[in-house]
């Protein structure tokens, strides 16, 4: 069970919260909008007391890419790994298109200390549209397995076109690596959409001894920016072997009766530290109001 214990920082828009468990902090990286464009920013949260907020970064953290690039129309960071004693942040790389209002795609910047400051490993994208995944890649969470990395990702292969505007649906597929670099899309479906859904984002995953859960956000296949019945809400699954999951028909969080996430929650992220497990989160305007928090109760 989660308990919700509200608002830590509303700031600017901050979308997707991806957390990096330090020794003395919890670093909440983000995306914000500079210009229209998505751009990656952090604060530093108490490991005891997360809505304690110890260190804010003063400028984005890693710039667009020229014209023509995969990243030229926005950073947004999606998944933080330690590895080779790097820092190893994949994020989510924007396009605009003609047909579809975006295409997006995974890069990869490494940090060489420990978060301060962000390279980009390649000026191309590190998994994206290919003949085994023909649409776009989003958000992802990694697992290191022991023969190398396990990827669970927001696979978009349909649009739709609902009042002359082309809505993405995407759901969650899984992807493999030896080295985090080169990504191999498996094609199998981890959560499936059911009736009426048209995207599942943001899955993040905790094990425990015997099984797998997952964490995600899920909306409804149109109207959810304006209906909040069809808005995004907070979910779960289960799963033995992290392949085959089981939906649990219970938000896990929902909306609150007013406030910053009275009409959506989304995008969760999953820390676990040696006393608490703590869910972030984003409300209302998919971050536009701000980031909260959750804590785990047995």
């Amino acid at each position: 069970m989660w308990i919700k214990k509200g608002l830590i920082f509303n700031d600017h828009h901050s979308q997707l919260p991806v957390c990096d468990l330090l020794d003395d902090r919890i670093r909440i990286y983000y995306s914000t909008r500079v210009d229209g464009k998505s751009a990656p920013m952090f604060i530093d949260v108490d490991k005891e007391d997360p809505s304690k907020i110890i260190g804010k970064s003063k400028e984005p953290l890693i710039d667009w890419g020229k014209p023509g690039s995969f990243d030229w129309s926005g950073v947004m960071p999606t998944e933080i790994i330690s590895r080779h004693g790097q820092k190893w942040m994949y994020y989510i790389g924007w396009s605009r298109r003609l047909d579809v209002p975006y295409h997006n795609t995974l890069g990869l910047a490494i940090s060489e200390d420990n978060g301060e400051t962000w390279k980009k490993y390649s000026e191309g994208p590190v998994f994206g549209t290919s003949s085994l995944e023909p649409g776009y890649v989003g958000t992802v969470e990694i697992e290191k397995t022991g023969r190398g990395l396990r990827m669970w990702y927001l696979s978009c292969r349909d649009w739709i076109e609902h009042e002359g505007v082309m809505e993405p649906v995407y759901d969650i597929k899984i992807a493999l690596s030896g080295d985090g670099i080169n990504w191999q899309p498996t094609s199998e479906v981890a959560i499936p959409l059911l009736e009426n859904e048209g995207g599942i984002s943001a899955a993040r995953v905790i094990k425990s001894e015997d099984h797998y859960e997952m964490y995600f956000s899920v909306r409804d296949k149109i109207e959810y920016r304006e209906k909040t019945d069809k808005a995004y809400r907070i979910k779960k699954a289960v799963s033995v072997d992290g392949v085959k999951w089981e939906r649990i028909n219970i938000i896990q969080i929902d909306t609150s009766e007013s406030g910053w996430d009275d009409f959506m929650t989304c995008y969760p992220e999953i820390v676990e530290t040696d006393k608490y497990t703590f869910m972030f989160y984003n409300g209302n305007g998919f971050g536009k109001t701000g980031i909260g928090y959750a804590e785990k109760t047995a």
